[in-house]
């Protein structure tokens, strides 16, 4: 089965290849580390390539570079890609152009100007959204009038209007939605206005998966709202492909198709579960992005002083390492990076060996070629082993970068003890060992510069207590904070979302063991990191045996956390807890495919194979890894299940939206 990444880079690349049938396709990138995402297939399955211009807008340019590079681009024929509103776009009217852009009136209009003043040869125009009517005529009407409706070759809608940055995560990139639905100044217009947005973008979703699923979603918040929406709107295009089936006396469109193995779409309010957007993980990639800036595949690692650069790293979608151990907790993935890095060695040797040089970058293919056609020197076997350097030198350039990274994470962990943070919040709350514990490392660590993680911690042990913890346990945090004079005022809202989150059900949502049910989590008291630093700049140095020995203490407990609990009530309700099955019994039960009579029901425990979940008001790497976890361990009954949100917010960026609010 694709997932997502894969089905989007397909779209994108039939866009790029004229909206012809006949395309690379990017299917199953993930099986060949090696080969970038638009040069999967053979370049035979295609006509001659046309060379064209691509132009995007912002939101576009967001969609694509999330999951195609340049040389991908390059690949498709693209030979310059511009934005629309750049003052610095050259005009080229011997080349053909291929817009993907909003369906604004700006747009619209700048695409007018384009054909009036001739700047391309022929224009094939994409709207990552649908565009309405009255701009299409106003497109048409424009075009027609300036004698060059023959200038535009096609127009469609791609439905596209989503970011993916993992093979099963989607953002719609809307930061603000949980500030605009929880803040009580907010317009009922406004939230309406914001629903319909996210509606939209869940419809473009479910228009590239190709697929209409049942819909649930809890009652009595946005998640409703945005439910209803879409099963409107995915109602009236059901209407309208029947409609058109049956015009064209074909009934092979394959959204239409009913199946056995129906979808479910998963709408869930932010509500659901606040302690994981403040969690400190032991996942690799949550803690890449808890701890760095981790946007669109982007990693960004802030200047360690004045006189320092900030660093970037892309992270591909062909980067293996970072494919095969972004989910792995970090003691692990450093063991494997170091394991990636010997393998390296073993493979760059034995081609040393075979060629008789004494250093890689002595070697020269062509070099080697000339060798083996004037003197008969070359043979088979070292030819292979020089053709194979390409493929080793990129494989070095990622294990150097995922070093890198490795090495700026853990001089963040030491000077914050972050790993402590982790530790206790792999605790009881409700247990008073771990809030002394909590209360010893406030007052002893000796560390301003980790207040928010501090806090954080708190935030998690406070709201996924079972009983409200003890007013002087309270009392002594704040004052802590008040001495480190360090503003606290979201603690009021938290407080708040305690109860609202008794009141509703997700409280007794009861969590389900991946494994054996045993605790890895470290129970003693002291950190693994001290003393045990040992990776520098793209390095790693002796003492990593003993660095990842100390780790495994704090292995994470492998068990399910509210969001995947509800996904387990619903996806496979014969193996749930009856506490969920009640708490999921009472959701909204949509199906779009039902045109007449009512079109919600009481709700059936059915089983599913495949969703997508999405969470209104804000997402998170913890969410989404645990998900897939969850879904892995289904080894009787596979399942698939794709997460996306409003937006993917980290830690620190939504204590700041509830500090904004609490105000």
């Amino acid at each position: 089965m694709s997932s997502l990444r894969e089905l989007q880079v397909d779209a994108l690349l039939k866009m790029l290849y004229l909206n012809e049938e006949h395309y690379p396709r990017a299917s199953s990138a993930t099986e060949d580390p090696n080969a970038t995402t638009a040069a999967i297939a053979s370049d035979t399955a295609v006509q001659d390539i046309v060379w064209k211009v691509l132009v995007l807008d912002k939101k576009t340019t967001a969609i694509v570079s999330s999951v195609l590079r340049v040389n991908d681009l390059l690949k498709t024929g693209v030979t310059v890609h511009a934005l629309i509103d750049s003052a610095k776009r050259s005009s080229l009217p011997d080349v053909p152009v291929v817009y993907f852009i909003e369906p604004t009136l700006e747009n619209v209009n700048t695409i007018i100007d384009d054909i009036k003043n001739s700047k391309y040869s022929e224009f094939y125009v994409n709207f990552v959204d649908t565009l309405n009517r009255d701009l299409l005529e106003h497109l048409a009407k424009e075009v027609v009038q300036l004698g060059k409706q023959d200038k535009i070759k096609q127009v469609y809608d791609q439905y596209l209007d989503f970011v993916v940055t993992e093979p099963e995560l989607f953002s719609l990139e809307l930061p603000t939605a949980y500030i605009t639905l929880n803040d009580p100044s907010t317009t009922e217009e406004n939230i309406t206005s914001l629903c319909s947005r996210i509606a939209d973008g869940l419809f473009n979703t479910v228009i590239t998966l190709n697929s209409i699923p049942i819909i649930r979603a809890p009652k009595n918040g946005p998640a409703e709202i945005v439910a209803e929406k879409l099963a409107n709107r995915l109602r009236d295009y059901v209407i309208n492909m029947k409609s058109n089936s049956s015009q064209n006396d074909s009934g092979s469109n394959s959204i239409l198709n009913d199946s056995l193995d129906r979808s479910v779409l998963i709408i869930l309010d932010r509500n659901i579960d606040y302690s994981s957007m403040f969690s400190h993980s032991w996942i690799y990639q949550c803690m890449v992005f808890d701890i760095f800036k981790l946007r669109r595949n982007t990693i960004s690692i802030p200047a360690e002083s004045e006189d320092a650069k900030a660093k970037q790293y892309d992270i591909e979608p062909h980067d293996f390492f970072w494919n095969q151990n972004s989910h792995l907790p970090f003691p692990e993935a450093a063991e494997n990076v170091e394991s990636a890095l010997d393998k390296y060695k073993q493979e760059a040797n034995e081609i040393i060996k075979k060629t008789g040089v004494s250093n890689l970058n002595d070697l020269n293919i062509k070099q080697f070629d000339q060798q083996n056609q004037d003197d008969d020197l070359g043979t088979l076997q070292i030819q292979q082993a020089v053709k194979k350097l390409p493929e080793l030198t990129a494989k070095k350039s990622i294990i150097d970068m995922h070093m890198n990274i490795f090495a700026s994470l853990l001089k963040e962990l030491e000077a914050k003890n972050l790993d402590t943070f982790f530790e206790i919040e792999q605790q009881d709350p409700d247990n008073v060992k771990t809030r002394t514990k909590f209360l010893e490392l406030l007052k002893n660590d000796g560390k301003t510069n980790n207040l928010d993680d501090k806090l954080r911690s708190f935030i998690v042990l406070y709201l996924s207590a079972k009983s409200t913890l003890p007013k002087d346990f309270v009392n002594e945090v704040e004052s802590y904070f008040k001495s480190q004079e360090y503003d606290i005022s979201v603690l009021s809202y938290v407080y708040k979302l305690r109860e609202m989150m008794k009141m509703s059900s997700s409280m007794s949502l009861q969590t389900k063991s991946l494994d054996d049910g045993t605790s890895n989590a470290s129970k003693t008291g002291t950190s693994t990191l001290s003393g045990l630093y040992g990776l520098t700049e793209g390095t790693l140095q002796g003492g990593v045996g003993s660095l990842i020995s100390g780790f495994k203490k704090l292995l994470p407990e492998k068990k399910t956390i509210p969001v995947t609990n509800i996904v387990d009530a619903i996806m496979e309700p014969l193996s749930s807890s009856q506490k969920n099955l009640e708490a999921t019994d009472s959701y909204l039960y949509l199906d779009p495919k039902i045109t007449r009579g009512s079109h919600t029901r009481k709700p059936k425990r059915q089983t599913y194979n495949k969703s997508v979940v999405f969470v209104v008001g804000g997402g998170n790497y913890l969410e989404y890894q645990n998900l897939q976890e969850w879904a892995h361990s289904q080894i009787h009954n596979p399942k698939k299940v794709m997460y996306g949100s409003t937006d993917i917010i980290s830690p620190h960026d939504f204590l700041s939206q509830l500090t904004s609010l609490s105000k």
